[in-house]
């Protein structure tokens, strides 16, 4: 079986499958259009975010068995017109849900206590006891949109702390012993933390606007680890300029290019985003949440054993 790899990812992930037996050709430089006169000689291929593969591309590759995304969604894939034609599609949540886990935590615990601000603020002699005094993580809720891997392994993050942890989920029965499941309605009543972990669908695009912003009883923080596309930006930097969302921790924007590797093609910024970049009590990365040296040898072995179990 002949394997294409189209993304660079740790070594494991090429050695590993030669030693199973796969034959595996890399291929980090060509283009799409260059890929696709050659596709249909590979059996699989092994991706990241490089380039969409869409109908002009699954056609191509008439001998495909398998599509491996290291990474946890699967939106730069026509997910549908390849499982029409029997394709296997494989990805990694598990590989690097801990690792978003601890981002989001440590997100949380920076905005709190006015780490960033501070820092910026000691290095340029300035010594403001008073102007960055924090709040407290324990007594408030957490509420999760979202309760697959990533969620659960955030939720998991929080048990050390004296928190209420809550979810909203579209799949029932999804609750357990480190979050309870309730309604849209509920959590957006209890919620002092609202913690995003969905993947990019429609339901979750352009999800948290301003309407649903104002359904919320109480201000709240705002962390997003999932998808850039899920906040609108414009009607965020509305709400925190209000006070209706106290603070934001954002790893993803929705200006970035699909294959995540850019922000913008020109030199304008949005007004929006500029806005962002100035506010103390907002925190950017550059959407690194699952990037660990850690999570990058989890996401190519897990990729590694789940080819193994389905075409060995």
């Amino acid at each position: 079986m002949k394997i294409l790899h189209l993304d660079t990812n740790h070594h494991l992930l090429v050695n590993e499958l030669n030693d199973l037996g796969f034959i595996n050709d890399e291929d980090y430089t060509s283009t799409k259009f260059e890929v696709e006169q050659k596709i249909s000689e590979y059996h699989g291929i092994v991706i990241r975010s490089r380039f969409k593969i869409d109908k002009q591309f699954i056609e191509a590759a008439t001998n495909l068995k398998f599509i491996a995304r290291v990474g946890a969604g699967l939106e730069n894939i026509d997910c549908e017109l390849a499982e029409s034609k029997n394709i296997k599609l494989i990805a990694a949540p598990e590989g690097n849900s801990n690792a978003v886990g601890e981002h989001a935590l440590g997100m949380i615990l920076s905005l709190f206590n006015k780490l960033n601000k501070a820092d910026r603020e000691v290095k340029d002699g300035k010594w403001l006891r008073e102007n960055n005094r924090g709040v407290e993580l324990d007594g408030l809720t957490v509420g999760l949109i979202g309760y697959g891997n990533m969620g659960k392994a955030f939720a998991k993050k929080l048990r050390g702390f004296d928190v209420e942890v809550i979810c909203y989920d579209i799949k029932e029965g999804v609750g357990d012993k480190n979050c309870k499941q309730v309604s849209l309605k509920e959590l957006q009543q209890k919620t002092d933390v609202l913690s995003l972990h969905t993947p990019f669908n429609e339901l979750s695009h352009n999800m948290v606007n301003i309407n649903f912003i104002n359904q919320f009883t109480k201000q709240f923080w705002l962390i997003n680890t999932a998808r850039g596309t899920a906040v609108v930006t414009g009607d965020l930097v509305k709400a925190l300029m209000e006070g209706k969302v106290l603070g934001a921790g954002l790893d993803v924007l929705e200006y970035e290019k699909t294959s995540f590797e850019n922000l913008f093609d020109g030199d304008s910024l949005p007004a929006a985003f500029e806005y962002l970049t100035n506010a103390n009590n907002v925190l950017l990365s550059p959407h690194v949440a699952g990037w660990t040296v850690t999570s990058k040898t989890k996401l190519a072995q897990t990729i590694v054993d789940k080819i193994k179990a389905n075409f060995l």
